[in-house]
């Protein structure tokens, strides 16, 4: 049950973190693009009009959905100088202590977004140059953030499997 939902999870997180990376590729190159315009304003280019509402958006929402794959391939930032020498089940233990709070910060991340999507949808708030809704930026959010919530939970899941088994996480 835990590889099936291990496919499962990693399939979701992988699939997130590379549309992720094409966004911010995409970001990257509207950005270059829209500089270019700018400094070639004389010869009768442009900048891409609302460029900042798009970038801020698209990294936002990259943002997410990297996340999910950053946890489930345990890329978090870790101080192990201390542990580094530590017996198996001490650093799984510690490692399982860490998932739990990162899972309870993902799901409080994944409720407060999903309440500003709400009201971002019901007040029909636009940005300002392009009169995008925001809430768009709120929705793609959100799917990354749920995924990083159930990913979390998954690799509490993990860790328990891990401690049980003595092995280091």
């Amino acid at each position: 049950m835990l590889q099936k939902t291990e496919t499962v999870i990693t399939a979701l997180a992988k699939g997130l973190a590379i549309f992720g990376g094409v966004l911010l590729t995409a970001v990257a190159i509207l950005t270059v693009v829209s500089i270019t315009g700018r400094a070639l304003i004389d010869i009768g280019l442009a900048p891409v009009t609302g460029d900042f509402e798009l970038v801020e958006a698209g990294c936002a929402v990259a943002v997410f959905c990297f996340m999910p794959w950053c946890q489930l391939k345990r890329g978090h930032v870790t101080v192990d100088i201390f542990v580094d020498k530590a017996p198996p089940r001490f650093f799984t233990f510690l490692s399982l202590i860490g998932n739990i709070a990162l899972s309870a910060i993902a799901l409080v991340i994944a409720w407060r977004l999903a309440l500003g999507l709400g009201e971002k949808f019901s007040y029909g708030e636009t940005t300002f140059i392009l009169g995008m809704p925001v809430w768009y930026g709120f929705a793609l959010g959100m799917v990354g953030a749920a995924v990083f919530a159930i990913t979390a939970l998954f690799t509490v899941w993990r860790s328990l499997d891990e401690l049980a088994r003595g092995v280091r996480a």
